[in-house]
């Protein structure tokens, strides 16, 4: 497997136990309708297709080490496919690549255990998660109306098929566009 993403604010690695409060905390504080512990602690310790991630923020300094939870992603691995199921990123920490590091790092997994597709739901109204999720190559497949509560709200089904990071689908597309380089622009 490959080394957990590292950026020089915050690293992604595998959750733990110990982390159980902190992800909570995050979950409540991100979600109108949150988790509870219980089911918290279900998908982290007792769901065999479940995996979980966090991002841990770094202390500034050479030698400054991971210290707060500040994002979390719970996904499933079930035979071909990544179902990407809660994101969660501390509202002050958005808009820095926190989610998009998780994501990227679920789909590395999803590809490792032989995933071929992704798919996910969206609260309608969460614009900035569809925009982060197109960004990564998903697609709106359909919708279920109604199908959040605490504000009854539609969910928007996205879907990655075939499964691929980003960089690859940019290689894949140029050179099916008979481009030369392959260039990437991590942006």
């Amino acid at each position: 497997m490959r080394a957990p993403i590292t950026d020089p604010t915050f690293q992604i690695l595998p959750a733990t136990p110990d982390m159980l409060s902190d992800i909570l905390s995050l979950e409540e504080a991100c979600f109108s309708s949150p988790w509870t512990r219980k089911m918290l602690e279900a998908e982290l310790t007792g769901n065999q297709f479940a995996h979980f991630l966090v991002a841990l923020q770094k202390e500034q300094g050479e030698t400054g080490g991971p210290t707060a939870v500040i994002g979390y992603h719970c996904f499933w691995i079930v035979f071909e496919e990544l179902r990407l199921m809660n994101l969660a990123v501390q509202a002050s920490m958005r808009r820095r690549g926190v989610g998009r590091a998780l994501v990227t790092e679920a789909i590395r997994r999803g590809l490792t255990h032989t995933a071929t597709r992704a798919v996910l739901e969206v609260r309608a109204s969460n614009e900035p998660a569809q925009s982060l999720y197109r960004r990564l190559g998903f697609v709106e497949i359909s919708r279920r109306p109604r199908y959040y509560s605490n504000p009854d709200e539609d969910a928007v089904l996205m879907e990655l098929d075939p499964l691929t990071l980003e960089t690859q689908r940019r290689r894949d597309n140029v050179l099916a566009t008979g481009g030369g380089s392959t260039t990437t622009d991590s942006r």
